[in-house]
């Protein structure tokens, strides 16, 4: 069976009370229409179309390098007016009997590829022409009633048209269907609706009403299959899909001291034996091997980390790679394009941007090393900086292996310092360091004898009170 799918996108959802449109909004580094595009890539639906209205350009940068094709809703006319929108660019597919279009909204972002593969094998097994997925309200909604007569669907009924007996019904649509390429031209006989939309929910009555075999499939839980309309909705998701990575976590090893204060990516792999302390955030897709300590405060974003590394309280680590026994922090920010090495240690107040740093190589406080390729068993020490920007142009240093650089030395780049070379304390090196090497860059130290005493004997002979006065 050929499957296509549309993404219903057009909404701008005026109960977040945002100026961003609502599937825009985030849940940890991905916008609620991302989640959905995703979960129909993992089973290789064989066409996306998502369908914008007004906020068209926003979604499609947002969208951009997905698989993925745009239909515009030119008017918001309803979901039904918008799946006419969407089945435009899909004539192949449509003319094909056997095919169907998968339908969903973008803001329904829990729902996971498991949950589709087994509704489409409903589908399919069962050879309905109009499937949907529906769930079991557990409290008060405004969802549209699911209408059995002898167990046999009839109609979705919404509720601002529900009667008194009908909005007793706790069985209600999903917004999730799965359609027949034959019932697609009913989409034409869909009556405008007093409020002026065209409701897609009507599509199902009127499959029935021409002998449509139709079925609804109670198969997810309402917390997956809920839209998101509010900002406590957003809330409420956000903290479901935390807890559904963290026990995840948990199969798989990990510990966590505190699961209320610790976010971990839905496409973040953290290895076993390896402890995350509180207030601990790690964003995409970051792998941490085994047996780590990440210490509170910490956010890891779109990096690489080995095992046994230790990383201290209050750092930064962003799209970086960190090696096996390294030790990063406490406040240590590592940024975008970095490399630190096996048994590295990058200590208080260092911030390396784009470098790569050697094995068993230390920079342990208060240090700056940007553009920069330092070897294996260098000593950075506190308070140096390489010097990479002349105000136009960035420039490389490069120490290699065996180094030792004094405290408070700048290094003006391009630079290279050479194997086992020294650099005394306090100095700024302007010209390459040859190996084995010690380079000073430093006045004579210049003793003025007794020069704070004469200081001091000016200073009261200028100040009446120092001088004994009795004036009041």
């Amino acid at each position: 069976m050929r499957i296509a799918s549309v993404i219903l996108a057009a909404g701008l959802g005026t109960r977040m009370k945002s100026s961003t449109p609502k599937i825009l909004h985030y849940i940890f580094d991905k916008t609620l229409i991302q989640y959905v595009v995703e979960s129909l890539m993992k089973f290789k639906s064989n066409n996306i179309v998502v369908v914008t209205g007004s906020n068209s350009d926003s979604i499609r940068n947002t969208l951009s390098g997905y698989p993925v094709t745009f239909a515009v809703q030119k008017e918001p006319r309803g979901t039904g007016d918008a799946l006419r929108a969407g089945i435009q660019g899909l004539k192949d597919i449509t003319k094909d009997k056997d095919a169907s279009i998968l339908v969903l909204n973008g803001d329904t972002p829990l729902v996971g590829a498991s949950t589709l593969r087994g509704f489409l094998r409903l589908h399919r097994s069962l050879k309905e022409d109009l499937s949907l997925i529906s769930f079991i309200a557990g409290h008060e909604h405004s969802y549209g009633r699911i209408v059995r007569d002898g167990g046999n669907v009839r109609a979705i009924v919404e509720n601002k048209d529900a009667d008194h007996e009908q909005k007793k019904i706790n069985e209600v649509n999903s917004g999730i269907y799965a359609i027949k390429s034959s019932v697609l031209n009913l989409l034409k006989d869909i009556k405008l609706s007093n409020s002026g939309e065209y409701y897609l929910t009507d599509l199902v009555s009127l499959a029935v009403k021409k002998g449509f075999k139709v079925g609804a499939h109670a198969i997810g839980s309402e917390t997956e299959l809920t839209g998101i309309n509010t900002r406590e909705d957003l809330y409420r998701a956000t903290h479901f899909l935390k807890d559904k990575v963290l026990s995840r976590c948990f199969d798989n090893g990990v510990s966590v001291i505190d699961k209320a204060s610790v976010f971990v990516s839905p496409d973040a792999e953290i290895g076993s034996d390896t402890l995350l302390y509180p207030n601990v955030y790690i964003e995409g897709k970051t792998v941490i091997g085994s047996g780590c300590t990440i210490y509170p405060n910490t956010r890891i974003v779109s990096s690489i980390i080995g095992n046994n590394v230790i990383i201290k309280d209050s750092t930064v680590i962003e799209s970086s790679t960190i090696k096996d026994k390294a030790v990063i922090g406490p406040f240590a920010h590592i940024r975008p394009d970095s490399k630190i090495g096996s048994l590295s240690k990058i200590g208080n107040f260092v911030e390396i941007k784009k470098s790569v740093i050697g094995d068993n190589s230390k920079a342990s406080h208060l240090t700056y090393l940007g553009d920069a390729v330092i070897g294996s068993n260098v000593n950075i020490g506190a308070g140096t900086i390489t010097c990479n920007y002349d105000g136009q142009k960035k420039h490389k240093t490069v120490i290699e292996d065996d180094v030792f650089i004094g405290s408070d030395t700048q290094l003006i780049a391009p630079l290279k310092v050479g194997k086992g070379a020294y650099i005394g304390a306090g100095s700024t090196i302007t010209k390459d360091v040859p190996s084995l090497s010690l380079a000073v860059s430093r006045t004579g130290q210049k003793n003025i004898d007794r020069w704070a005493a004469k200081k001091n004997l000016k200073t009261e002979s200028s100040n009446p009170k120092k001088r004994g006065s009795n004036n009041t």
